[in-house]
């Protein structure tokens, strides 16, 4: 099979650009062999003689053979990690957030990835039930750990019903067999009230513990529901109480872990904290945040960088009004922080903003849009002076909300400078000094 990894920049300076790459050109194989994706690449070019076989963008091929130092990169950025075609889920989730998107965004967000390759590249979660035998030997062959799998629950036949198919009853055989090869797992559960969580958490996480430390660490995320579920499973979303309920089971196991092994293990979205108004857990027991990306620990570490950034304390000569945008479940989180902010002539406003585009049940801060975020400060009066958006909010890389709306946008519709702030390095320091 031919694979065809499209160049979609070449480093100044690189070999790539001294043996006169382009973007566009297309990389057939390396030293007679075909490579499939970045993962098989990285292989080739440990080698000193190169000979690449490259197809141009006019379709011509040509051999091109080169010297190099061992492991050197070429410096050529691909448009996709994979070279021949990304793996696409086959589930049929009750829990679906894809299912559960508008028409009319943009195409990346209706991609139902479930590619073991981007999982061990770029910590995507994958359920393994597309994973046959020649995957699992490539997988041991180059030893891609750890990968990043959605367990969601250890009982098969549950497994089965939650999935949408028989492939997926067969997780606890796939993760001993990956264990047996000597690959690590970061797991996760998507728990759904009635479905996963009360008895069969318990039992999920005791499954999973059973194979620590081969399974490094386990998160528990609540399912996320939209307005658009029309033709979706009926769900609900964790009351206070049920999440209460949810964290007592995780910290008896939490306390468990600790004492046995000095790790938490199992780890809970922030979500659960904040629905059921608990305090968020201390830094040490995140043990070095495993699964930050998953949403777990964000919040602990936006209050340990906010307590431990310091900046300058000029105030300000002339009254300044700053708007600090956030989801609705951040609000509790944000608005004692800042009320203790003593800059002179600074007047600071936490203003969480209802998810109308997806829903009131969606609260958290990144699945804001730029159109809700307009919509609510228009109806906000006072003096303004400027806004400050959550990073979180926009697309990795770009200044664009999920609605394909930009700070810009806000800017000119209000008619006041919009600032965005990453983190809690730049909340503070632009408040210390707006401009």
């Amino acid at each position: 099979m031919t694979y065809k990894g499209i160049i979609s920049n070449v480093k100044p300076d690189s070999i790539g650009a001294e043996i006169g790459l382009m973007p566009g050109d297309r990389l057939l194989g390396v030293n007679g062999e075909a490579v499939q994706d970045i993962i098989d690449l990285s292989f080739a070019l440990a080698e000193e003689e190169i000979e690449l076989l490259i197809e141009r963008t006019s379709g011509e091929q040509e051999l091109i053979a080169l010297e190099k130092e061992y492991d050197e990169d070429l410096g050529l950025e691909f448009e996709s990690a994979v070279f021949d075609k990304v793996r696409q889920c086959a589930n049929r989730c009750i829990f679906c957030f894809v299912d559960q998107m508008p028409s009319g965004m943009r195409d990346s967000l209706y991609i139902k990835d479930d590619d073991y390759r981007l999982s061990f590249l770029y910590g995507n979660f994958v359920t393994l039930s597309n994973l046959g035998p020649r995957d699992l030997s490539r997988i041991a062959r180059l030893h891609l750990s750890p990968l990043y799998v959605s367990v969601h629950t250890t009982n098969g036949s549950l497994r089965e019903k939650m999935l949408g198919g028989k492939p997926a009853g067969k997780i606890m055989e796939q993760l001993n067999e990956l264990v047996d090869k000597g690959i690590d797992l970061h797991t996760q559960v998507v728990l759904c009230p009635g479905f996963n969580d009360g008895v069969e958490l318990e039992k999920t996480i005791s499954d999973l513990y059973a194979i620590y430390p081969s399974v490094l660490s386990l998160a528990i995320v609540p399912v996320g529901l939209t307005r658009y579920r029309d033709n979706c499973h009926p769900l609900t979303t964790f009351s206070s109480e049920a999440a209460n309920q949810v964290i007592k089971i995780v910290h008896k196991w939490q306390e468990k872990c600790r004492k046995e092994n000095q790790e938490s293990f199992v780890y809970l979205a922030d979500e659960f904290y904040l629905a059921a108004d608990q305090e968020i857990p201390s830094y040490e027991c995140y043990d070095g945040f495993p699964q930050l990306e998953n949403g777990v620990g964000i919040v602990r570490t936006f209050l340990s960088e906010w307590e431990e950034q310091s900046v300058a304390d000029p105030g300000y000569t002339e009254p300044h009004y700053i708007d600090v945008i956030c989801g609705v479940s951040a609000e509790k989180i944000l608005t004692p922080l800042l009320a203790q902010l003593s800059f002179p002539n600074l007047n600071v406003r936490v203003v969480s903003v209802e998810n109308s585009f997806f829903g009131c049940d969606v609260t958290v801060t990144g699945l804001l849009t730029g159109g809700d975020i307009t919509e609510t400060l228009q109806q906000i009066p006072g003096p303004r002076t400027g806004i400050i958006v959550p990073g979180v909010a926009l697309r990795k890389g770009e200044q664009v909300f999920l609605d394909n709306t930009t700070p810009e946008t806000i800017a000119d519709k209000l008619g006041v400078p919009v600032r965005t702030a990453y983190f809690a390095q730049d909340l503070k320091e632009l408040l210390a000094a707006w401009r």
